[in-house]
């Protein structure tokens, strides 16, 4: 009897995790923007940490690179909130998502390290 109790807490456990923990936002920003963004985002935050000794950025806050982010989207601070809450309220979808933003966060390093010229010559060759 205690095994049954015990397969069916487990049984409801994975059933509920189907299930939406959060529901979803009436303004919800697409997954494919949500990537975009959380790049950029990603891209600002390091310039930031990058370039906060300058004089011209030394009397901002990351807040302000976070809001032009949202500003070249055109999206509201609380629906990208909103969003972001929703998406990583599903771990599996978010971590798939997190995967894309960090391959393009690798596409721009290479781009701009030179890397990139090096492989697709590489690819080239063969």
């Amino acid at each position: 009897m205690k095994k049954i109790a015990i397969i069916l807490a487990l049984f409801s456990v994975f059933i509920s995790c189907d299930n939406d923990v959060i529901k979803k936002p009436k303004h919800l920003v697409s997954e494919r923007k949500m990537i975009e963004m959380l790049v950029d985002i990603h891209l600002a935050e390091a310039t930031y940490n990058r370039m906060r000794s300058d004089t011209l950025v030394k009397n901002s806050s990351s807040a302000n690179f976070y809001y032009s982010v949202l500003a070249k989207y055109e999206i509201a601070d609380s629906v990208f909130e909103k969003s972001f809450v929703y998406y990583a309220s599903s771990p599996k979808n978010f971590e798939k998502m997190y995967r894309e933003v960090m391959n393009k966060l690798g596409e721009t390093e290479q781009g701009f390290s030179g890397r990139k010229n090096d492989i697709l010559e590489f690819e080239t060759l063969k």
